[in-house]
């Protein structure tokens, strides 16, 4: 049978299989030789499950052909994210943003920013808004306290098809906006914690929702960092084609080999002064350049 991975817990998945007009949700382990492979299923893959044996001892045996794969969240063949954050408590991590923001420009996947709790710093969330529309995002601003912003954001996402995610750091209220705007999931929320403002992790896995026929929509466990020391999101020179407002302007600087960080006759850094380009992205990737000279294809 063939079917869409919806959950994955402790090597346990939950696949989503139709069968002669029937859907069954069948529980089943990976084949032992992915593991020799390095291969890991993900929620979103499309996958060939084993029932020879019964229902009882599934068993995915094979995974088809994937147009993406993300490690956190750690789902495949997406075709959009929401990258949540909220104006405040917890306070907004533009740079964690702009990683994750790269990561998926990297990976062919639409990026769209969703600033949260305007109703706690309206104007940081109008700013936030401005930072991310200026770099060529879709941007709203929302509060699930008043539903402002709710109907925007509903008509966006009723035009799209395929896989949907909401991503972001815990706290920012992803679950509660998934309540928002689809009321029959009834998805677990927490609070944030006073003394931390981090978010309390309700969400434990990546769980794949369906919509509609032609819609599916992820709900994501909250994240505190995106490490790119430690894991291989992509590399030095792939860097400048995962900013969109510096992948516009490549050729436009006085020197072909630019790094664009602060070399005379810069586009870029004359784009930051004019104000065309937000200081905290153009920092945010001076950041990534630093990180990812320093790691070498021979250490990995």
């Amino acid at each position: 049978m063939t079917g869409r991975i919806v959950e994955g817990v402790g090597g346990l998945y939950t696949v989503r299989c139709e069968a002669d007009g029937e859907i069954k949700l069948i529980s089943c382990r990976a084949k032992g030789s992915f593991r020799h492979e390095g291969i890991t299923p993900l929620v979103g893959d499309n996958v060939v499950v084993d029932v020879s044996l019964g229902e009882k001892n599934a068993v995915i045996g094979e995974i088809l052909e994937r147009k993406n794969a993300l490690i956190r969240p750690p789902m495949a063949n997406l075709d959009c994210v929401f990258v949540a954050m909220a104006a405040a408590k917890p306070a907004p991590m533009l740079d964690m943003t702009d990683k994750l923001v790269s990561i998926l420009e990297h990976n062919d996947i639409e990026p769209v920013i969703v600033i949260e709790k305007c109703e706690l710093n309206r104007e940081r969330a109008e700013e936030i808004k401005t930072v991310y529309e200026k770099a060529g995002y879709r941007a709203f601003v929302l509060s699930c306290e008043t539903g402002e912003g709710i109907e925007e954001i509903e008509s966006f996402i009723a035009t799209r098809r395929g896989n949907l995610a909401l991503a972001g750091a815990s706290g920012v209220g992803k679950s509660t906006l998934l309540n928002k705007l689809f009321p029959t999931l009834s998805l677990g929320t927490g609070s944030v914690s006073r003394k931390t403002e981090r978010g309390r992790h309700t969400t434990r896995a990546v769980t794949l929702l369906k919509i509609s026929d032609e819609l599916y929509f992820a709900d994501t466990p909250g994240f505190s960092m995106l490490d790119f020391e430690r894991f291989d999101f992509f590399d030095l020179e792939d860097l400048p084609l995962s900013f969109r407002e510096i992948n516009e302007r490549i050729g436009e600087c006085k020197y072909t080999k630019c790094t664009h960080r602060k070399e005379d006759g810069c586009a870029i850094v004359e784009a930051v002064k004019r104000g065309e380009i937000a200081k905290s992205r153009h920092e945010s990737y001076v950041a990534l350049y630093e990180i990812l000279k320093n790691k070498h294809k021979w250490d990995k």
